[in-house]
């Protein structure tokens, strides 16, 4: 049943929808608790239209997801960091609570059209803002910030392309013409390769490619997906080890992607101290030596010896361990060890077979994933939150 739209409990999920891109452009951190009040307002809404409380149906992903929850709370005994791990790990129970429970409420609505539209249209203002910005030299952040001296703030951009190539893949599933869907879809391709955001460029066409093989192959794609995912995720430091084994001199590479190559380096080697339980849940940030610049025979042995080289790395942000590892499966090894990994690798394998049902919720979750290996920190909240609400609306546009 499709209720009015001031007593329904998609106005809120749709609203988010409309600013989500544009608040990310101008404070992505703001995220966060922009969708944790869009889904409490969703669920309460639930609750007193329909006098119950929309108790979430738990599938395979959700009860892996309470699973690695639980061992990051036995992971925090150990942790260098427990008051930080406490908070991070309420944090993202109560936020996978929130869009479970909605994603209930939506349901017995079904009432996709509005989720659609508001999706359609939040991401084609979100890409406009984010041309503009960029093409103004971030005239709008910099107002939003009180235009402070801020020399690399074009770079800030990434998280809130980030997010729109987490949303765009589902611009396939609204149901409008399929020549408006490929204009939207090819205009957020545009602007994700024209900003400096290397990551965000690859997630965009990860999970516009993935939709596409999965239209084809609907089930083969998505199997092999999880099983790819799974076995990366397990074999992670070996496969990491191997690489940076073989790796070529960093010189010409971009700074910022020799330092993760670094950073890589540093945590492959940690993680083969701790394997079996790991450092500690949120222990990234107080990891031995993490706070440390590298050593000049760590800089020679991957040709970074240019004095350019050289300097840049001597700097305090070019630390060898800064907050996370920038890649989610080396940080679940690092943090939760082997049971962390199995469970991770778990996750990630159910949440891609789960995805596969619609070849855009498929897109969707290859970007995240894409995302997640190559950006922010496996608990980052406003990441998560944005992911678990792209997964709702996901759920729900497969009925559009």
């Amino acid at each position: 049943m499709t209720l009015p739209w001031h007593r329904s409990p998609t106005m809120p999920v749709a609203v988010l929808l409309a600013v989500a891109p544009a608040l990310a452009v101008a404070q992505f951190r703001a995220m966060a608790l922009a969708v944790t009040v869009a889904l409490v307002l969703a669920v309460v809404t639930h609750r007193r239209v329909r006098g119950a409380w929309p108790w979430p149906r738990m599938g395979r992903p959700a009860w892996l997801a309470v699973a690695l929850l639980g061992w990051c709370g036995v992971a925090m005994i150990w942790s260098p960091e427990p008051v930080r791990a406490l908070q991070t790990i309420g944090g993202l129970a109560a936020l996978l609570g929130l869009a479970l429970m909605t994603a209930r409420a939506l349901a017995e609505e079904a009432a996709p059209r509005r989720l659609a539209f508001a999706l359609a249209g939040g991401l084609a203002l979100g890409l406009a803002l984010a041309a503009a910005d960029h093409a103004s030299g971030n005239w709008l952040r910099l107002a939003v910030r009180g235009f402070p001296d801020m020399p690399a703030i074009s770079f800030g951009l990434k998280p809130a392309v980030s997010l729109m190539v987490l949303l765009l893949p589902l611009v396939l599933a609204v149901p409008m013409a399929w020549a408006l869907r490929g204009l939207l879809v090819a205009a957020g391709l545009a602007v994700a390769l024209w900003l400096p955001a290397d990551s965000a460029k690859i997630a965009a066409l990860a999970g516009v490619a993935a939709a596409g093989l999965a239209m084809v192959l609907p089930r083969a794609v998505p199997r092999l997906a999880a099983l790819g995912f799974a076995a990366f995720s397990l074999a992670a430091p070996l496969v990491f080890a191997f690489g940076l084994s073989q790796a070529p001199s960093l010189e010409p590479l971009p700074r910022s992607a020799a330092h993760r190559i670094l950073i890589w380096d540093f945590v492959v080697d940690r993680i083969a101290e701790k394997p079996l339980l790991g450092w500690g849940m949120e222990s990234s940030r107080a990891i031995p030596g993490g706070s440390e610049n590298f050593a000049p025979e760590t800089l020679v042995e991957y040709g970074l010896t240019s004095p350019e080289a050289r300097h840049w790395f001597g700097v305090p942000a070019a630390r060898r361990l800064p907050l996370h590892t920038h890649n989610a499966a080396l940080q679940i090894w690092l943090e939760l060890g082997l049971v962390g990994a199995l469970l991770g690798a778990a996750l990630g394998a159910a949440a891609l077979l789960a995805a596969g049902a619609s070849p855009a919720g498929f897109g969707m979750a290859v970007s995240a994933v894409v995302t997640w290996q190559l950006s922010f920190g496996v608990w980052q909240p406003w990441w998560v939150a944005s992911v678990l609400l792209a997964a709702v609306v996901a759920g729900m546009l497969r009925k559009a």
